[in-house]
């Protein structure tokens, strides 16, 4: 049976602040027996211009994603971010609808997947048999995962197939972290309260490591548990399913 081909899709955020979870992402692919590619080309996803109210822009960078990621290749598109999933899988249709280019939009919007729901819905991979670290953990349902892509089983199912690792559901999982891109920035006090519920919640189970599928919630929330000295890790579900090998 020939490998699986993947497009790599590295979302701003990864690319610049995050970088070995790309890498981690990488490794864990390649290990359930895909063929990863990359390319260098691929900048942004359009998402940071459309939330802000900038459409046309938005529209411009997306339809470089659309060329970054052609249809006719029929490779996978994966990315360790549910959130620009998201934005491709949904937001895509209200800028290229009815437009020259929505045959690609729609080639691209079946190939794009997150990390997680590829591994678990696309391959039927049950665990990464690798993958090891100790201690306990708690999941924190974004909203890009849970709402705009369906995604809340398949992140807990691999992270409790690894070894060492017990999972302790927090109160209102499902409740934003504040971080919501510009949100955060124009409504910091609201944005920063949520995060110290979220935070909150998570040491309340006792749990060693707050994991998630989005860099951007987790840098929003590391940011007030770094602020405040709590006794909590962040990690994106890609970095523990690298761990340990």
């Amino acid at each position: 049976m020939p490998a699986p081909q993947v497009d790599l899709f590295i979302p701003c955020f990864v690319d610049q602040l995050f970088p070995h979870t790309a890498l981690n992402m990488v490794k864990v692919l390649e290990a359930v027996g895909c063929e990863v590619h990359y390319n260098a080309n691929q900048t942004c996803c359009g998402q940071p211009a459309y939330n802000a109210g900038y459409k046309e822009q938005s529209c411009e960078v997306a339809r470089k994603f659309l060329t970054d990621f052609p249809t006719e290749q029929e490779h996978y598109i994966v990315s360790p971010s549910a959130s620009c999933i998201g934005m491709v899988r949904n937001t895509y249709a209200d800028l290229f609808e009815g437009t020259p280019d929505s045959g690609r939009y729609h080639g691209v919007q079946r190939r794009a997947f997150e990390l997680t729901e590829f591994l678990v819905d696309v391959l039927g991979v049950q665990s990464i048999p690798q993958a090891r670290l100790s201690g306990k953990y708690t999941y924190h349902d974004s909203c890009s995962a849970l709402r705009e892509c369906g995604i809340r089983e398949a992140p807990r199912q691999l992270l409790d197939a690894v070894p060492g690792l017990e999972r302790l559901e927090m109160a209102e999982t499902e409740t934003c972290c504040g971080f919501g891109g510009t949100f955060a920035v124009k409504f910091e006090a609201i944005s920063v309260a949520m995060a110290e519920q979220k935070v909150e919640h998570a040491l309340a189970t006792g749990a060693d490591y707050l994991i998630s599928t989005d860099t951007s919630c987790l840098m929003h929330l590391d940011a007030y548990i770094r602020r405040e000295k709590k006794p909590l890790k962040t990690l994106h579900v890609a970095d523990v399913l690298a761990s340990g090998w």
